[in-house]
């Protein structure tokens, strides 16, 4: 099973959503950058669930348990391995579906691909494993930190409401993580109403880089958007990555896309920051498309193991909509490429910019 990503800054994830624990190792953090626990916590329990009544009600305190690699509050250089156990899993919710391949689920692909599956939680493909990501990604955010770059992100749309502003400041000031505070109360209410008709509602995340210097990334089989867009697909439930402009280019002529370079900076960011898959030094922006949940607790067909169909109605606790705890995720994802991009040229170019 591929669980790990990146060359020179490296990602493994491991564990299941009902096992002992879920955690992830990180190799290529460099030596000598100083390390607050504190900051990685932050970060978990942004993407822990049961923050609020629009997400899933499971009780995990999250705690993240760093097992190695750090002394003295710095960074040595060698893997730094964390671990947070799962303490609040009931497995028994999910005893009538052993046999059971429940729709929009990976349960019948796990069950063809490997044999056998954990049908507790989704086991592997359950979003518990994300939290070994935003563990990793936290180190990925400090150490850009060194080099001036900072990563934002927030629901920019859930169902047909979208946000139209972006005021960054706003996104932990509601539930949807929305930075639009006006558009943040017409999606909880929908996000409500799915929840009350025991159903789902998707939407879009976007993340944002800023600092970032013109030069990263490697053309032309790992193109930073490319690589990008591969990170953001591998977060469970997302089906659709978008840079910059993204679809809405296709919609206009090149003499309105073509961002123009002032020799200083752009005047204009169609490109979301990339040119040829390296960065350009604008901010680099990305979206990502979310699907509703797939565990709804409305009557469902459902093929069964020993053939046929039945008709489920999954118990439980799920969010309603995934995007508010998506957004921590994602902005770990970037943060683990843009940390990967920057030791890579760092290698190059025996410089950071």
């Amino acid at each position: 099973m591929s669980s790990r990503i990146g060359t020179l800054f490296t990602v493994t994830t491991f564990g299941e959503s009902h096992g002992p624990a879920v955690g992830v190792v990180v190799e290529g953090m460099p030596p000598g950058i100083a390390v607050d626990p504190a900051l990685i916590q932050r970060e978990m329990d942004r993407r822990r669930p049961g923050q609020s009544a629009l997400t899933t009600q499971r009780q995990e305190a999250d705690r993240v348990e760093i097992l190695s690699g750090l002394f003295e509050g710095t960074s040595l250089g060698t893997p730094i391995a964390m671990m947070i156990r799962n303490t609040d899993a009931r497995s028994e919710d999910y005893a009538k579906l052993r046999d059971v391949f429940r729709p929009g689920h990976a349960d019948y692909v796990y069950q063809e691909k490997y044999g056998v599956r954990d049908h507790r939680g989704g086991g592997r493909s359950s979003g518990r494993e994300t939290a070994g990501r935003v563990a990793a990604g936290a180190l990925a955010r400090i150490a850009l930190g060194t080099v001036g770059v900072t990563i934002h992100g927030g629901t920019v749309q859930v169902g047909g409401i979208r946000a139209e502003r972006r005021d960054w400041d706003q996104v932990e000031q509601n539930p949807v993580r929305c930075p639009d505070a006006a558009a943040a109360e017409e999606m909880s209410t929908r996000i409500a109403e799915a929840r009350d008709a025991k159903d789902s509602v998707g939407g879009v995340v976007e993340v944002v880089a800023r600092g970032v210097p013109a030069g990263w990334g490697d053309p032309t089989m790992a193109k930073l958007d490319a690589l990008i867009g591969a990170a953001m697909l591998s977060i469970p439930a997302t089906k659709g990555v978008e840079i910059g402009g993204g679809f809405a280019m296709s919609e206009h002529a090149g003499s309105e896309t073509n961002d123009v370079f002032d020799g200083e900076r752009f005047l204009t960011n169609w490109a979301g920051g990339i040119a040829g898959g390296i960065s350009n030094g604008a901010e680099i922006v990305a979206r990502v498309a979310v699907r509703p949940a797939t565990s709804i607790g409305k009557p469902q067909t459902a093929a069964t193991a020993s053939g046929g169909t039945t008709t489920i109605e999954i118990g439980g606790r799920h969010d309603p909509c995934i995007c508010p705890r998506v957004v921590p995720v994602a902005e770990s994802m970037l943060a683990i490429v843009l940390a990967d991009a920057w030791l890579r040229q760092r290698a190059l170019r025996g410089r950071d910019r």
